[in-house]
């Protein structure tokens, strides 16, 4: 068996979380070893970094922004994700550079190709097989948020604009990559979209 890259992306509140762990869930008993993980925070260096980028209380400036989640990104894929590629493992990911574009290059308005291309050259341009964007409009994906009762980190709290021309962004990658992107509305039930995703997951098996 070889290994299998699957990345979930979306906006906050889109249940990235719950489908990933429902694909872990249904591979699993397929017999499949799985590494679910997450960026940033999927190692011990990604746990400081993500610290820094979704918890600093002060300003961080949108290149040191990027750079810091290029540098996560470098480390988890050199330990975590290629290693586990490599012994036939799937990998089930919350999040990796197509967020970066989104939230970075149209979130903060730089430039989407050149954040691109720095994960690119951090990753030794891994692209996953296949990419699921959750897509769902902002206002519910901050009704969702609010009914969490948590507090929001530095990019949930943006405003709407930013969260709208990041959903924008996920939109237009999409559009770009179809063989690679499988886009699904966030608003229908779990288990409905769990299913289209094993639909399309299963003759990449």
């Amino acid at each position: 068996m070889t290994g299998l890259f699957v990345t979930f992306e979306g906006g906050d509140g889109a249940g990235k979380t719950t489908q990933a762990v429902l694909l872990d869930e249904w591979l699993t008993a397929a017999g499949r070893t799985v590494v679910r993980t997450r960026e940033p925070g999927g190692t011990e260096v990604g746990v400081l970094i993500r610290d820094i980028v979704l918890h600093h209380r002060g300003h961080v400036a949108p290149r040191a922004e990027a750079l810091l989640y290029a540098a996560d990104r470098a480390h988890h894929v050199e330990t975590v994700v290629r290693p586990a590629l490599s012994r036939g493992d799937v990998v089930i990911q919350d999040r990796y550079l197509d967020s970066s574009v989104a939230y970075q290059g149209a979130g903060r308005v730089l430039a989407s190709a050149e954040v691109r291309d720095i994960s690119l050259w951090a990753t030794g341009g891994l692209l996953p097989d296949l990419t699921v964007l959750l897509d769902l409009a902002p206002d519910l994906a901050r009704q969702r948020l609010d009914a969490d009762d948590k507090p929001f980190d530095r990019l949930e709290a943006e405003k709407s604009e930013f969260h709208s021309r990041v959903r924008d962004a996920f939109l237009g990658l999409a559009a770009a990559e179809p063989e690679r992107f499988l886009v699904l509305d966030a608003s229908e039930p779990a288990p409905e979209i769990a299913g289209l995703i094993r639909e399309r997951i299963t003759p990449l098996l």
